[in-house]
């Protein structure tokens, strides 16, 4: 059956769409959460094998997830994704509202279930600070590549091919960018609740959303360039 198929038997409605946003952001920041706890128990003195395990791990789930959530929300997990889902007018503002929220708080409740289930307090914040140009720059560039890899595969024709190539491209940017590539702000804040290896400190929160913000405008004008046909309204894969 395809997705169109699927679609027309289960029609898609706002609530639903939010559930799935909620629901797959949030376990996205349980493996991330996860296994970095896991990492520093595993590896506790090999901060490089536990930047390895924390990657593959991510990037496995970001493939399952966009598989599991795709039909049904588009599985942005990301206000960036969302932001260029709705400055090309896929979605309208009331929904992109509804997902932004969603995902912020999927988010935060996915980093106090990933810390209960690592028997740690479930309310912990992060004292790790992430806070220099070098980061900020790399927060912009990961952001414009993630959004790069999404619309390259939809307006190539390619859309089956974007839960494979974001948890690539995820995994590959934890190593070749110094702020291990968040690139997305729900997760941003959602990581402020974990003192752990992938954690970051409140304070350190506003400029790697800035920045994110800022490569989420330098990808949206790369795309009108590089991808001048418009997307379809309703991408899947």
């Amino acid at each position: 059956m395809t997705p169109a198929a699927v679609r027309e038997q289960m029609p898609v409605t706002r609530v639903r769409r939010a559930v799935a946003e909620a629901l797959g952001t949030g376990l996205l920041i349980v493996a991330i959460i996860g296994s970095g706890i896991m990492a520093q128990r595993l590896s506790p003195n090999d901060v490089g094998l536990q930047l390895l395990e924390n990657a593959i791990a991510t990037g496995a789930a970001l493939v399952g997830l966009i598989l599991i959530f795709g039909t049904v929300s588009g599985a942005h997990f990301n206000p960036a994704v969302t932001i260029i889902a709705r400055a090309h007018g896929t979605i309208g503002t009331p929904e992109s509202i509804v997902h932004v929220v969603a995902q912020i708080l999927g988010g935060c409740a996915g980093a106090i279930l990933a810390n209960v289930m690592f028997q740690l307090p479930a309310f912990e914040f992060s004292t790790h600070a992430r806070s220099s140009g070098a980061l900020w720059l790399s927060e912009v560039v990961a952001t414009i590549g993630l959004l790069l890899v999404i619309h390259g595969c939809i307006r190539s024709g390619r859309s089956e091919a974007v839960p494979y190539a974001v948890g690539l491209w995820i995994t590959g940017a934890y190593w070749f960018t110094s702020s291990t590539s968040f690139a997305n702000p729900a997760v941003t804040i959602a990581r402020t609740l974990s003192d752990s290896f992938a954690g970051i400190k409140p304070s350190s929160v506003p400029m790697f959303i800035v920045m994110q913000l800022i490569g989420t405008v330098i990808a949206l004008a790369l795309i009108a360039i590089l991808y001048p046909t418009p997307p379809s309204p309703s991408p899947t894969w």
